[in-house]
């Protein structure tokens, strides 16, 4: 039987439970280097080195990445450049040649050298009984796919901020919501996803745009909103960043208020799917969209 890695949670069987020590003030994190070899573009194992880093607490990776790797001479640039930087390496390196070399530089180096997506790949080769491939980057091959996420970029990027709204008939969703709710980087993650998505965002005062009137009831509408106070440290510091300190209604808390109340009910009046993206990540918004799209229609997007 496999145990699991052990947790902060964990406890010895039979072992009382007590309570925990109080959390030390003034903790430091600590770093260390994780070395990230691919024969490829390097996205996946990055994703991955990164999903699992963040198991960690108080743990911080100073990446190192080598992408394109794919003679040995790259690989013995890398090689240099590891031994320079004693820590964990993760590699996706299909070349049964360069990843005996890199796996024996690593065993010279006395440093862990991780394949990272061969149980994964091996587990489902086994399953399927079907050949593995050795062609270098499959995953980012120029098929139907990676065209179809190339063309819902342009339009993310093209209906932006209410740009192009002479065609919101084109989107397979339209987010909405006032300034700095996060209309757009959502916008442009599920574009990476393939969903073609227009953010249309609403002004005081003015109800719904034309645009976005012209194709209620025809296409998914996904509501965003936030806290009055993320909204306002938002709006503040992009002022900075503009170098721009007037006072507006933009930045008025009373106003601010006024405003995401005002648009709330706009949702609710129409029954959008509301998410509050106060303390979600544009990934974790970007999948309850795509669940929505999904068929999920049945349920509120909202949650806490």
């Amino acid at each position: 039987m496999i145990q699991p890695p052990p947790t902060e949670d964990s406890q010895a069987p039979g072992e009382k439970s007590a309570a925990p020590p109080a959390e030390p003030t003034g903790r430091f994190a600590t770093y260390f280097h994780i070395h990230l070899v691919s024969d490829s573009t390097g996205e996946t194992l990055n994703a991955l080195a990164r999903a699992v880093c963040a198991r960690f607490t108080d743990i911080l990776p100073i990446e190192h990445i080598y992408a394109l790797v794919r003679s040995p001479r790259q690989l013995e640039r890398a090689l240099e450049e590891i031994a320079g930087a004693p820590g964990v390496v993760m590699h996706t390196i299909i070349d049964p040649q360069l990843r005996t070399a890199l796996e024996e530089g690593c065993r010279r180096l006395e440093m862990p050298c991780i394949a990272a997506l061969d149980p994964v790949v091996s587990t489902m080769a086994r399953y399927l009984g079907a050949r593995i491939s050795t062609r270098v980057g499959a995953q980012h091959a120029l098929d139907n796919d990676y065209f179809n996420r190339m063309e819902a970029l342009n339009y993310a990027i093209a209906h932006d901020d209410g740009a192009g709204g002479q065609d919101l008939n084109q989107a397979d969703v339209i987010l909405v919501g006032v300034s700095r709710t996060s209309k757009t980087p959502t916008s442009i993650y599920l574009a990476h996803r393939g969903v073609r998505a227009a953010n249309v965002p609403l002004i005081p005062g003015q109800g719904i745009p034309p645009a976005l009137a012209a194709v209620l009831g025809s296409k998914p509408i996904v509501a965003l909103t936030a806290s009055s106070d993320r909204l306002l440290s938002i709006r503040r510091n992009r002022l900075l960043a503009l170098k721009q300190d007037r006072a507006s209604s933009y930045t008025d808390p009373d106003a601010v208020r006024a405003e995401i109340i005002e648009a709330r009910r706009l949702f609710e009046r129409h029954g959008w799917p509301i998410i509050d993206v106060t303390r979600r990540s544009v990934e974790e918004t970007a999948a309850q969209i795509i669940n929505y799209l999904s068929g999920d229609r049945g349920k509120s997007a909202e949650a806490p």
